[in-house]
């Protein structure tokens, strides 16, 4: 057995340490950059500065509503409403089964003991215990009278008292006085307070869609329930609808637009379809340009120039994606199987005809794959770039955030968008295996 050479052994050994500090040394560089990473983005500052209660009452807000009680402290009207809106008023008559009207006292009880009631004199806040907060005005400033020492989940300032308990939320400022009781559920959600449908079983509802009498004489308690359901003027199921049509068509269009431009430009830069290398050269370059623009930018100058709309978002998720589709085609084009061609040049076609029966059937599996692929895609980006076009259940979802104070819509609408991508790979699942295996 022949041994091993001093130089070739002290190769093999240089090799291995080489791998073996490589080995070590990558990670150890990635640790690095992650740690200057964390101190240039001073990420200890950032944990500091988190307010976990504020992001609790948020989460809590995604699944639960709202009941405001307010009083102006000027002319005494106490109005309750779900999130506050008008939309959500209860009508006169109508209360919730925890707020109680008698003369100028109203009394809300929060459940677990927690009451709170206003009258002529101000408001009190009796929480178990702890004792009984009494907030009265006196020289047009809120006064507070409670249990010493104040806790923290009484916020005193010089013209506002709140408190936060488990039960709900209480403020008192010079004009106003309001609680808010956090319930569970979407309320609302199917029938307004002001509906006929409003607070009925299950049971109701399908006894008066089936033999009930007729509520309008001119339509069927069924096509009456739906018609109020579409039309919620606190969910607005009909906008929302439309709102994600718009944004799959959206995309649809963009993604559509894009193939049937970038088909023909890739054979211009395809290496084996154009033999003209300066004209190869600019088709290539055109296609770096139109997708190094990120497609947030174009909507951005698309929308300057044409105005909002979701027409606009179409182009600029067509422009962007023409040169992607463009790049991926001539790349499909030049791995082509050339004998194929050939074969059917030899029957006499044309270029054309080369094209249509060597060349397309070919690049189809790639060309229909990547194009569902993106349409998939296109799909959620619709959602970002309607809101900036205005258009789209994005508007609607940058609406909701904008008020800060619809976070179960906010929800609703995520809930929607995460939905409508599901549906849309599913189909777009489907139709890979139909147009491409056939089965």
């Amino acid at each position: 057995m022949t041994a091993l050479s001093p130089s070739l052994a002290e190769t093999v050994v240089r090799g291995f340490d080489r791998k073996r500090r490589f080995a070590i040394g990558v990670p150890l560089a990635i640790l690095a950059y992650l740690l200057y990473a964390a101190v240039s983005f001073d990420l200890a500052g950032l944990v500091g500065r988190a307010r976990l209660d504020n992001a609790a009452i948020l989460l809590g807000d995604f699944w639960s509503h709202k009941t405001h009680v307010s009083r102006d402290n000027r002319s005494g009207k106490v109005v309750v409403a779900i999130e506050g809106e008008s939309k959500g008023t209860y009508p006169d008559g109508m209360l919730p089964d925890w707020v109680t009207m008698a003369g100028a006292v109203t009394t809300i009880d929060l459940g677990t003991g927690h009451v709170v009631t206003y009258d002529d004199a101000g408001a009190r806040f009796v929480v178990p215990g702890y004792g009984t907060i009494d907030i009265r005005p006196e020289g047009g400033k809120p006064v507070l009278t409670a249990p010493e020492p104040i806790p923290g989940w009484i916020s005193v300032a010089e013209n506002k008292v709140s408190v936060t308990t488990a039960a709900g939320r209480f403020s008192y400022t010079r004009s106003k006085v309001e609680t808010f009781r956090y319930q569970p559920g979407w309320e609302l959600w199917f029938f307004t307070l002001d509906s006929p449908f409003y607070g009925k079983s299950v049971g109701e509802l399908a006894a008066l869609a089936t033999m009930g009498d007729r509520i309008d004489p001119d339509r069927s308690n069924l096509g009456y329930m739906a018609s109020e359901f579409w039309t919620n003027k606190m969910w607005r199921h009909g906008d929302v609808a439309w709102a994600i049509f718009e944004t799959i068509l959206m995309a649809f269009l963009g993604t559509t637009a894009a193939a049937l431009v970038a088909l023909p430009l890739g054979f211009l830069a395809a290496r084996n379809f154009m033999p003209l290398g300066p004209l190869r050269f600019a088709a290539r370059r055109l296609f770096d340009f139109i997708r190094g623009v990120d497609g947030l930018i174009w909507t951005i100058i698309l929308s300057r120039a044409f105005g909002p709309g979701p027409m606009t978002g179409a182009i600029a998720i067509a422009i962007t994606d023409t040169g992607s589709f463009g790049k991926m085609f001539s790349e499909a084009l030049e791995n082509i199987d050339s004998k194929q061609v050939e074969g059917v040049g030899s029957t006499g076609a044309n270029a054309l005809q080369k094209a249509r029966f060597g060349v397309i059937p070919q690049i189809t599996p790639v060309l229909v794959s990547q194009v569902l692929y993106y349409l998939e895609s296109n799909t959620r980006s619709a959602t970002v770039i309607g809101a900036i076009v205005g258009g789209g259940i994005g508007l609607l979802l940058t609406q909701a955030i904008i008020t800060q104070k619809d976070w179960e819509e906010v929800a609703y609408y995520m809930v929607l968008i995460v939905l409508m991508v599901m549906l849309m790979d599913s189909l777009s699942g489907w139709l890979r295996r139909k147009l491409i295996k056939g089965s």
